[in-house]
């Protein structure tokens, strides 16, 4: 493990619960697999539980910071309230435009897309006494072939142009303005689609489908994708998201083994760059990504934390996580150009949680109380870049942004990026990501272990040397009775911090060794025995092999004997 930190300035980026949170809220109970609720630059909309037909709610966007607007805005909802009512069915997704704060689109099982107008005279009198809310009336209304409309996303650069996802496997592509037909229709899902989004400058959508297929497509070049790639391998549901002004999506699912994922992927081949299993839980997981942060936000349904992760080097780098003990049901990001920028918040999302609203703030601490124009970069401004018109007549262009602390507006700067062209085969199973491969290299061809000339080893490292067999004494000599016991204990092996470091000759044993004579051990300690003992100041001895075992007599072997 490396011994440096990668430095970052969202390291230290923690999640900030509101004190004011919405209460009583009647969220819907549909299985359909969406984020419930959706956020633009003044209000939520919150997919409501309706006893008939389907509705949704419209809400202010508060600010953990400050009371909501209107001032006086009840936090815990009465339990009748003003409803956007317009499906026969229950509402399954909804969308606010980019470039109108109170614009709404919402798609519902029945088949059909509203388009709705939002009034701030909505939320007078709420709460007071004898206060009669009115529901909403939709502006207008689109059919979408009959089957179920389960998502739908605005255009980020082109005004009124929206995308949507209907139960018979089409995308189609609406001027909600000026047409009640589809304009372009996209074809080549095998199965319902899961998720889709559009790059920075809308030339480009990504979907994920249950057939477990990734695609791309190019809408005004033809109706079929240009890009096809498997995708994540389990039957859960998938999301896919853009990094940002760069040709990278991040997918979340699940693999065979119902682990759940989160993918990074190359849009120019659709091949994948890195795969990592997060855990085992089932609920599904929700993508969002900061913009001009890097920061890719995961909430997973059910679960009570918040991942969060800063995409840098083609890599996705764990930061933090934001924990909660109340497992979220849906969740939402306000645009960037919302946020406080004078508390450092760099994204506020919304969560739905048992029957609460809950505002969360990310936060970067710093101690300066300046603009912070490193982490603040410019925000996609309300203004669009191109009418639906120049959009659908083949235009691009980049949009708008706004500077977040003069709040100037300008034409961003940069390339355009070229919509992929072409049919790709599937992709192979997902490779390992850079950093995975070059931890599993193999050693190189001319590999060899370091020979016995390399740095002499330590003693434990080497084999133990043979010990000779000691010949026959010669004859005994007369000599001081403890010079002739230090003599004998000269000749025992030595241990290894007494004995020199030696490399193993190579050469074959020498010569003397082979001619030493096969002895027994025990025939040889007991001739050493019997021939030194008589030198050594001895008590009675009554048996001489008992000394040589250590039991007779006290000589130079230790052993004790019995008195006289």
């Amino acid at each position: 493990m490396s011994r440096f930190v990668r430095p970052s300035k969202y390291r230290h980026v923690y999640g900030e619960k509101s004190k004011r949170t919405y209460e009583n809220a009647k969220i819907s109970g549909s299985a359909w697999d969406t984020d419930l609720v959706s956020a633009g630059g003044k209000y939520l909309a919150v997919n409501w539980q309706v006893s008939g037909g389907g509705a949704f709610a419209i809400l202010p966007a508060f600010s953990p910071f400050n009371a909501p607007e209107p001032a006086g805005f009840p936090l815990k909802l009465p339990d009748i309230l003003p409803l956007a009512r317009g499906h026969t069915a229950p509402v399954l997704d909804t969308a606010w435009s980019p470039f109108h704060d109170d614009l709404v689109v919402s798609g519902g099982e029945d088949g059909k897309i509203c388009v709705w107008k939002i009034e701030d005279s909505l939320f007078e009198g709420w709460g007071e006494d004898h206060w009669q809310p009115e529901d909403l009336s939709a502006k207008s209304k689109l059919n979408a072939g009959g089957r179920k409309v389960g998502q739908v996303i605005f255009h980020p650069t082109a005004s009124h142009v929206l995308a949507s996802a209907s139960g018979d496997h089409l995308i189609r592509l609406w001027d909600i303005e000026n047409g009640q037909d589809a304009s372009i229709t996209l074809k080549g899902h095998g199965d319902s689609i899961q998720s889709l989004c559009w790059n920075t400058v809308g030339t480009t959508l990504a979907t994920t489908c249950r057939d477990k297929k990734l695609r791309l497509f190019d809408p005004r070049a033809g109706t079929d994708a240009v890009r096809v790639a498997d995708g994540h391998s389990g039957v859960k549901g998938s999301r896919v998201v853009w990094l940002g002004d760069r040709d990278r999506i991040a997918t979340t699912g699940f693999s065979r083994m119902s682990d759940r994922q989160v993918g990074l992927w190359n849009t120019s081949d659709l091949s994948n760059i890195e795969m990592n299993s997060l855990d085992s839980s089932a609920g599904v997981l929700m993508p969002f990504f900061a913009e001009g942060n890097d920061v890719l936000f995961l909430a997973g349904k059910g679960d009570g934390n918040i991942r969060y992760y800063e995409y840098e080097g083609d890599s996705l780098h764990s930061l933090n996580e934001y924990k909660s003990s109340e497992p979220q049901r849906g969740m939402t990001f306000l645009p960037r150009r919302a946020l406080d920028v004078g508390q450092n918040e760099i994204a506020r999302a919304f969560k739905l949680a048992g029957g609460g609203i809950e505002p969360l703030s990310f936060i970067v601490p710093r101690k300066a109380e300046s603009f912070q124009s490193d982490i603040f970069p410019p925000a996609n401004s309300i203004e669009p870049a191109l009418s639906a018109s120049d959009f659908f007549a083949g235009k691009t262009a980049r949009p708008k942004v706004i500077d977040l602390e003069t709040r100037a507006v300008s034409t961003s700067e940069g390339p355009i990026p070229s919509a992929p062209s072409g049919t790709a085969t599937p992709s192979a199973a997902p490779s390992l990501p850079p950093s995975e491969t070059a931890k599993s290299k193999s050693a190189p061809a001319d590999y060899a272990p370091p020979t016995k000339e390399e740095p002499k080893p330590t003693p434990k490292q080497l084999e133990p040397e043979p010990v000779p067999v000691p010949s026959p004494a010669p004859a005994p000599v007369e000599r001081e009775p403890d010079v002739q016991a230090k003599s004998l204990e000269i000749e025992q092996p030595e241990s290894d911090d007494e004995t020199p470091i030696r490399t193993p000759p190579k050469e074959e044993p020498a010569p003397a060794l082979q001619a030493a004579p096969e002895a027994s051990s025990n025939e040889t300690v007991t001739a050493l025995v019997l021939e030194k003992i008589v030198m050594a100041p001895i008590l009675e001895v009554e048996d001489l092999e008992a000394t040589a075992r250590g039991e007779g007599g006290f000589g130079s072997t230790g052993g004790f004997g019995k008195k006289a």
